[in-house]
């Protein structure tokens, strides 16, 4: 199996920065059979939005309402999301994701709220 355990959410200020992780474990975990790694984010509304993206390939896509802001990386089996100039409506649950072996894994999410 394929566990995802994100961390490094919180309460920020507009304009601050933050931090996420996801660390990828368990005997089916294989970076090497891994095809995607993905933040997304879920509103109250239970929306879901894709945030940004790295391919097998490192091509990084993001979000328009991220772009410049965000950024996504992997080091070893953990992949981070450094959130710098937040909004208040960058404000959401975080939830990361991994495609391997054509199935799609999801951690619990981390909750990032941005206010003063």
């Amino acid at each position: 199996q394929v566990q995802l355990v994100e961390s490094g959410g919180g309460l920020v200020q507009p304009g601050g920065s933050l931090r996420l992780s996801c660390t990828a474990s368990g005997n089916g975990f294989n970076i090497n059979a891994v095809t995607a790694m993905a933040w997304y984010r879920q509103d109250v509304r239970n929306a879901r939005e894709l945030v940004a993206i790295l391919s097998r390939e490192s091509t990084r896509t993001y979000a328009d309402s991220v772009k410049g802001r965000f950024t996504i990386f992997v080091v070893k089996n953990t992949m981070y999301l450094q959130m710098d100039s937040v909004r208040s409506e960058d404000t959401a649950l975080y939830l990361c994701y991994v495609r391997q072996n054509d199935q799609d894994y999801w951690g619990q999410g981390t909750q990032v709220t941005v206010s003063s």
